[in-house]
Parts: C-alpha cells; sequence; structure tokens
C-alpha cells in the first residue's frame, strides 16, 4: 500500500512538473503512450494474456474510459490551479458519489451507513469550499466534477470485471485514452520533451501503472476496510509536499473538512466490513 501512496502522490507532483512546458491533453498523452508501450512489452513476454483481450465488451471498455479520460483531464488542470491539500481532499468525495450513482445504476441498497457517507462528504465539501467566502474559488467545483467522474468510471469497471480481468482494463484504457489525448495536443508536443522534464515525464508514466498494480496486490493481500482508510494518508502527505515544494499554506479548513469526509468513509466501510 505504501507503493500506491507514493504513485497517487508522485503522479501528482509529476503533473505540476509538466505543466509548464505541456498542455493537460499532452500530459495525458504522455501517461498513455509510456502506458501503452509497457504494456504491449509485457505481452510480447507473455503471449498468453492476449486471451483476455476479448472484444465482446469493447463498447463499454469505450465508455467507461471516455469518462475517466474527462474526469482525468479535470483532476490535472485542477491540479495546475489549486493547492495539492483542497485537490486531494475533495477528490475523497468519490466514494460518496460512487455510493449514490450505485443506487441508481446498480440499484444497490441504500443503507444507513451509505447515506451516512452521502451526506458527511457533503458537509465536508462545504467546509472546504466556504462558499460565499473569500477563500472559495471557483476551481474547486472541477475537482468535485472529478470525483463525479471517477466515480462513474468506478460504477462502469465493477460492471466490467464481471467478464473483463484487470490487464484488459488497464490495456484498453491507455489504448482508447491515447488518441483521446493526442486530439487534443500539438502534433509536435514530443519535440518538447528533453532532459529537462525527463523526470516528470517518466514520474506520470511510471506511477500511472503502478498505482493500479500497487493498488491490486495491496487489495490481495489485505482486506478493503484496511487497505482504503490508508489512501487518506495522502491529504497530509500531498499538504506537506505542497507546502515545502510549492510553498502552500497549510488550511486547517481543508484538514477539517477532509477529516469529516474521511470519517464518513471510515464508518461506511466498517459498516460493510461487518454485513460481509
Amino acid at each position: 500500500m505504501a507503493g500506491t501512496l507514493i504513485a497517487f502522490s508522485a503522479m501528482a507532483v509529476s503533473v505540476r512538473g509538466l505543466a509548464g512546458r505541456f498542455s493537460v491533453f499532452e500530459i495525458l498523452s504522455i501517461r498513455s503512450t509510456f502506458g501503452v508501450v509497457v504494456l504491449l512489452a509485457v505481452i510480447l513476454l507473455q503471449p498468453q494474456l492476449r486471451s483476455q483481450l476479448r472484444r465482446q465488451r469493447l463498447g463499454m471498455h469505450l465508455l467507461r474510459n471516455s469518462v475517466h479520460f474527462v474526469a482525468q483531464y479535470a483532476w490535472a488542470l485542477s491540479l495546475t490551479l489549486l493547492p495539492l491539500a483542497i485537490v486531494v481532499s475533495l477528490e475523497f468525495t468519490m466514494p460518496a458519489w460512487a455510493t449514490l450513482l450505485a443506487a441508481v445504476l446498480l440499484a444497490e441498497r441504500l443503507t444507513i451507513s451509505r447515506v451516512g457517507v452521502i451526506v458527511l462528504g457533503l458537509i465536508g465539501v462545504l467546509v472546504i469550499l466556504q462558499p460565499g467566502t473569500q477563500t472559495f474559488q471557483p476551481a474547486m467545483l472541477i475537482v468535485l466534477g472529478a470525483a463525479l467522474g471517477y466515480a462513474a468510471s468506478y460504477v462502469a469497471t465493477k460492471k466490467l470485471t464481471i467478464t473483463e480481468g484487470p490487464f484488459a482494463v488497464v490495456f484498453w484504457m491507455n489504448v482508447m485514452q491515447l488518441p483521446m489525448g493526442l486530439v487534443g495536443s500539438d502534433p509536435a508536443f514530443l519535440m518538447r520533451l528533453d532532459a529537462s522534464v525527463a523526470i516528470p515525464a517518466l514520474g506520470i508514466g511510471i506511477s500511472g501503472l503502478a498505482s493500479h498494480y500497487c493498488l491490486s496486490q495491496a487489495l490481495r493481500h489485505a482486506d478493503t476496510s484496511v487497505v482504503v482508510p490508508m489512501e487518506f494518508l495522502r491529504i497530509p502527505l500531498l499538504a506537506v509536499i505542497g507546502w515545502l515544494a510549492y510553498q502552500e499554506p497549510l488550511q486547517a479548513t481543508v484538514f477539517l473538512g477532509a477529516a469529516i469526509i474521511v470519517s464518513g468513509v471510515l464508518w461506511n466501510l466498517r459498516a460493510e466490513s461487518r454485513r460481509g
């Protein structure tokens, strides 16, 4: 799980490092290009993986990856506009959105704890956003949109995993999102890749794959109720990184709102584990 925390944090810092030279479309293209090259190399080394790349559900893959790409774009854009701590705190409203969407789209039952995560998530968002005050920034709404998009892609992924394996989901994600990123990119953007951006470019590529791999490995060796709460360590971790590297202020309201959101998620995780 430590690898997951490092990968997601490295991804956020890498986006910041590339933002001065590349557009968000180009940053996402770099990530997808790296992913496609690595995954194709893996297939060459392990040809048996080709059997997992079935084409029967390409329409569902396309829907999932389109929504996920829009969410990624909004998330990466918000990283260039807002402090890291605010972005990652609002990002954790995703479980509340996912719970609500699953109830509507998958007919999953809304229990007291599931309603609680939605309510506490909303309260935490209001604490962080502080609408009507001078601290409110419209860009915060972009993060909420990204969290909603990630929740929708999570629901789509859940439907896909009924028949599709993790390798197929990650492979089609990179293959389909590469042309999406290239559509909005300068055709010659790769010419701007040089030694000065080598570290963040490698960072966005490696972390994009490592985050999925490490999270999958963590879930194989520990219960979800143990793994997921550890993700919340990203809030103080990225807040400190933002403070040290970018002189971003450590706002008490961000930590308070994040604590409210996290408490709702932890309550629901505990209730779900008991039911399980």
